[in-house]
């Protein structure tokens, strides 16, 4: 009965709706979000455990540690529009009021420094790490 407790935590209220949505997500994830999956599903690399195309609320991030509470998100060139950016900045502003640190990376950034991209994550998780009661 308890893990049925965290698990729902764990998703923020999300609805049915919005889980539906995530089934298609994972199915059409983009080059860069497969790029990115192929290296966080990596357990051993960043010892803790991401899921993908995860469901926050009324949200759903691309990647997600429910452990460290650490979202990952890879933005497109459609995240340069103006009422893309008002919005993306409302949508952090929403989840990181759950208490959920958001990582922002861009396509060009996991293409093309992918190297880069993986250990600011390995730092950031080692952060968090050490501000909670998780072993390193």
């Amino acid at each position: 009965m308890r893990s049925r407790v965290i698990e729902r935590n764990m998703f923020y209220g999300a609805s049915r709706n919005i889980f539906e949505r995530v089934h298609g997500l994972r199915k059409k994830m983009t080059l860069t979000e497969k790029i990115m999956w192929e290296e966080l599903k990596n357990t051993k690399l960043f010892k803790v455990k991401f899921r993908r195309q995860h469901p926050i609320d009324i949200f759903i991030v691309d990647f997600y540690c429910h452990e460290l509470k650490l979202a990952i998100e890879i933005d497109g060139e459609i995240h340069l529009k103006e009422e893309i950016k008002e919005y993306d900045n409302g949508r952090i502003h929403d989840i990181e009021k759950l208490g959920i640190k958001i990582l922002r990376f861009t396509n060009d950034e996991v293409r093309f420094h992918k190297t880069r991209v993986v250990k600011k994550i390995i730092v950031e998780i080692a952060n968090l790490k050490l501000n909670s009661e998780i072993p390193l």
